[in-house]
Formats: C-alpha cells, sequence, structure tokens
C-alpha cells in the first residue's frame, strides 16, 4: 500500500511507488484471453476544454489529437494494467464538462470507486469551479470514492504569462479537501501515467482493506466463508451485474494476501 497522504502532490506520490505497482510499457503488456482480477469504474468530471478526452486518451491509447471536439454526454474507455500482481481493468469514464449535460453525468457517478478531477492550469475559471464540481461528487457518488485533482496542460505553463494556477494553490485547495494532487500534460505525456496509476492504485488499497476487513468478520463469525456474492457501499462485486453499470471484482475469493 503507498502510504502517502490526501493532499499530496505528485512528486511525493510517484516517488512512493513500490515495483509491484507495475505501470509504463509493462502495464500494457497484457493477455486479452487473461481474465481480470478487478473491474474498477472511473469518472473524468470537469469543465469543458480542460482536456479530459485527451488525458484519458494518452492513458488507455497513448495518443493526443490536436483536432479532438468536446465529448457529449458521455463515453467511456478502458485499459487493463497490473497492481500489486492482480490484473485490473480500469474502465475510465468522460463525461461532459458543459452544463446543459450535467444531469446526465451526474447520474454515471453511481458505482464509481473513483474520480479525476481536470482543470486547466492557463483558465483560472476552471479552477475555480473545481470546488462545485467536489460538492457534486460528494452529493452523488459513495463517500468513500478516492478523488484525483490534475492540473491540466502544465506543458503550456512554462510559457510567459500563460500560468494562471499556482501550483501551491491547488496543493492548498487539494489538502483542505481531501484529493490527491497532480499537475500533467496530455500533449507531452507528463505525469499522466503516474496521475491514473495512483488513482487506481489507491482505489485498490481501498478495495483490498474492504476485502480483507470482510473476511475478517466473517472468521469471528463462524461463517463458512464469504458469499458467492460480496456487496459492499460503493463496491459490487456480483457477476451478474453489468460491467456498464458497476465497479466490481470479477473474481471475488477468500484471499490471505490482498494487501
Amino acid at each position: 500500500m503507498i502510504q502517502v497522504a490526501k493532499g499530496s502532490t505528485y512528486r511525493a506520490i510517484a516517488a512512493a511507488w513500490p515495483a509491484e505497482f507495475a505501470f509504463g510499457p509493462v502495464a500494457r503488456r497484457s493477455k486479452p484471453s487473461m481474465e481480470e482480477d478487478y473491474v474498477f469504474k472511473v469518472v473524468v468530471i470537469g469543465d469543458s476544454g480542460v482536456g479530459k478526452t485527451q488525458l484519458l486518451g494518452r492513458f488507455t491509447r497513448d495518443e493526443f489529437h490536436l483536432d479532438s471536439k468536446s465529448t457529449i454526454g458521455i463515453e467511456f474507455q478502458t485499459r487493463t494494467v497490473v497492481i500489486a500482481r492482480r490484473r485490473v481493468k480500469a474502465q475510465i469514464w468522460d463525461t461532459a464538462g458543459q452544463e446543459r449535460y450535467r444531469a446526465v453525468t451526474s447520474a454515471y457517478y453511481r458505482g464509481a470507486l473513483g474520480a479525476m478531477l481536470v482543470y486547466d492550469v492557463t483558465r483560472r475559471a476552471t479552477f475555480q469551479h473545481v470546488a462545485r464540481w467536489v460538492a457534486e461528487l460528494r452529493a452523488h457518488a459513495d463517500k468513500s470514492i478516492v478523488v484525483v485533482l490534475v492540473g491540466n496542460k502544465a506543458d503550456l505553463a512554462a510559457l510567459p504569462g500563460r500560468r494562471e494556477v499556482e501550483v501551491e494553490e491547488a496543493e492548498a485547495f487539494a489538502e483542505e479537501q481531501g484529493l490527491f494532487f497532480f499537475e500533467a500534460s496530455a500533449l507531452s505525456g507528463d505525469n499522466v501515467e503516474a496521475a491514473f496509476m495512483g488513482l487506481l492504485g489507491e482505489i485498490h488499497a481501498t478495495v483490498s482493506k474492504k476485502r480483507l476487513e470482510v473476511d475478517d468478520q466473517a472468521v469471528r463469525g463462524g461463517s463458512d466463508g464469504v458469499a458467492d456474492v460480496l456487496v459492499l457501499k460503493g463496491l459490487s462485486l456480483s457477476q451478474e451485474l453489468s460491467m456498464m453499470e458497476t465497479s466490481a471484482m470479477k473474481t471475488p475469493s477468500r484471499c490471505s494476501s490482498c494487501s
């Protein structure tokens, strides 16, 4: 488990990765025929034009398109990675940032284990709206959801006069709200992998902790074992529920080494 506090910056988080959290080129070498151990639903939210779709494309396909258009409604992409020797399928929902789609996107918070909240470091208004997005998350998502705040377009911040949101200000907000924080660039790819893997790593740590707690309760209760279908708040382990609707652990089993 990564020992970093919420509100930590990408510098601290990246330095804390243990070797078994294989990501980058290693994580992309997966056999399609192999079944995933987990499926994590993640939503990417934030104002229109902050680069949510570009961040997602960089992480899932290592692509960046200069002619990318605004997302209409909801789209999702997937990528399977290896975390702590477990195959994790990230099901990442790309939500429209426009106000007229807000009612639609809020419905998709259900079942999400993680959220990436994105703003543009060169547009202060997008950072000022972050508090509203956090409030919406807390109103519609499970209280245990893992949230990472990402300042995108860090490559442009290096140009004179372009940065409108200082790192220290974003760090202070993240610490106050209990969020993890990164600055990244979808264009260059800097810290995109670290941001997504940091989020998925924290989700995995939370899920593993819940499984251990449930297993421990089952043992103390004298049960023959954990049920084949296990449901936790904000986490569905039922293989009968649709992947399109929930975040799921596909192959629940009694595990003494999930940590």
